[in-house]
């Protein structure tokens, strides 16, 4: 029995054996395992010779007069300014990057702007979005910078619709001063102060005319002024001469134009012809610039105190100074915008900062970084009043000024508000003088 076990066992225990010695040979020939790739070779610094800034600007239209004397010399002058110096610092790329321009014209179209603007962003693919010009352009402009996250500081327009929007609008910051912020509470209490009984308004008939008609009803109410009239008409409007005699029978104290330059001009060209002087007139935007003194016979005398909405001039500041000349020497002539270039001059200046202190174009960073400090610009400290996680408006302490009026050739500051920053060049004129003998 053991026998026949033992002739079993030893044939088993061979092959037992054998098997084992094949596993254990298999498993000494398997390869051994891969080596760990090497780490990726860091990824080179992104080539980039410029910061591109893309506008859409009425390069014509009805709005292009606005645009060659505001925001429109004010980007030829930094540009200037900031490639002779080499450009600005951006650290991600370890350089400093000149800026250029590229600019569509939109001829005061809002849905081309609107268009354009798509452009700039989807396909062209711009570093910085600047200002489209006019309130309706930049209302409409502004949800569009927001939807695709670009940084956008406004120029050429305000209002209190805005304002209110800003919440929603988180990419915004809007730079210019308007109706309540803080200019026709300023004169409202000027012309009561002179002891102003009535007042006629004329407005256009879009956003611009709308807020400022409606702003100055409220305004001119809480200081005891009757508005005996408030006529809205079309920007096609052309019987300059039947508005003026309606306005010059009511006899008012005050008379407001609140309408662009296509309005602006024929009606104070109608009201020196007809005679018609009330002691009070503010006009704008359009009586605001150089073009409106020298546009009567080339002689700025002939607006001797017209008043309008203005921020600086060349007797604010040094810094001023300077500013306002070198806009006259790139122009050829003083055709400057001293109500909105006072108020953009520091765009520019937040902008090189906002760059150069985060050393990146990315927009959320920048956007941030504008919306959480102070900038030390032309205007002295500069900040936005901001609304919440929204988007941002300059402070009312940073304007220098509010109302301005036509003396002797220039624009004098003559009205402001109660804090420290206001800088009045005059006094107010009031009656303003008749209009010159035709």
């Amino acid at each position: 029995m053991w026998k026949k076990i033992r002739k079993f066992i030893i044939p088993l225990s061979i092959c037992l054996i054998l098997m084992l010695t094949a596993v254990v040979g298999c498993a000494e020939e398997e390869p051994a395992p891969a080596p760990a790739p090497a780490p990726a070779p860091e990824p080179a610094a992104p080539i980039k010779d410029s910061i591109v800034i893309g506008a859409s600007r009425p390069l014509t239209g009805a709005q292009a007069p606005i645009g060659d004397a505001a925001l429109g010399p004010m980007m030829q002058l930094w540009e200037q300014k900031v490639n002779a110096d080499g450009g600005i610092y951006v650290e991600e790329y370890g350089k400093k990057l000149p800026i250029e321009f590229l600019i569509y014209d939109d001829a005061t179209d809002v849905g081309t702007m609107v268009r354009l603007t798509e452009k700039l962003i989807l396909e062209d693919k711009v570093d910085i979005l600047f200002s489209s010009c006019g309130t309706s352009f930049i209302s409409a402009q502004a949800p569009i910078a927001n939807k695709y996250g670009m940084v956008l500081i406004t120029a050429e327009g305000g209002a209190v619709t805005m304002r209110d929007s800003l919440p929603g609008l988180p990419y915004t910051f809007v730079s210019l001063s308007f109706s309540d912020h803080y200019e026709l509470p300023v004169f409202a209490d000027m012309c009561a102060a002179e002891g102003a009984k009535t007042a006629y308004i004329i407005s256009i008939a879009d956003l611009h005319g709308v807020e400022y008609g409606g702003v100055g009803n409220m305004e001119f109410a809480r200081v005891g002024i009757e508005v005996i009239a408030n006529k809205s008409v079309p920007i096609t409007y052309t019987d300059f001469s039947l508005l003026v005699k309606e306005a010059k029978a009511a006899n008012p104290d005050v008379f407001c134009v609140f309408a662009y330059p296509p309005i602006v001009l024929p009606v104070t060209g109608e009201m020196m012809a007809l005679g018609f002087n009330p002691p009070a007139v503010i006009m704008g935007p359009g009586a605001n610039f150089g073009f409106y003194g020298v546009s009567f016979g080339g002689d700025p005398a002939v607006v001797e105190g017209v008043s309008c909405f203005a921020t600086a001039n060349k007797d604010t500041s040094p810094a001023f100074a300077e500013h306002f000349t070198a806009l006259e020497e790139l122009v050829g002539w003083p055709n400057s915008d001293w109500w909105g270039t006072p108020l953009y001059a520091p765009i520019m200046d937040i902008w090189v900062e906002a760059i150069e202190a985060t050393g990146t174009l990315d927009q959320d960073v920048i956007r941030d970084y504008i919306a959480t400090h102070h900038f030390d610009t032309i205007l002295g400290d500069t900040w936005f009043e901001m609304f919440g996680d929204g988007g941002g408006l300059m402070a009312k302490e940073t304007h220098t000024g509010e109302i301005g009026q036509w003396q002797n050739g220039t624009m004098e500051i003559v009205g402001g508000g109660d804090w420290p920053a206001t800088v009045l060049t005059s006094d107010w004129i009031y009656p303003k003088p008749d209009w010159p003998t035709p």
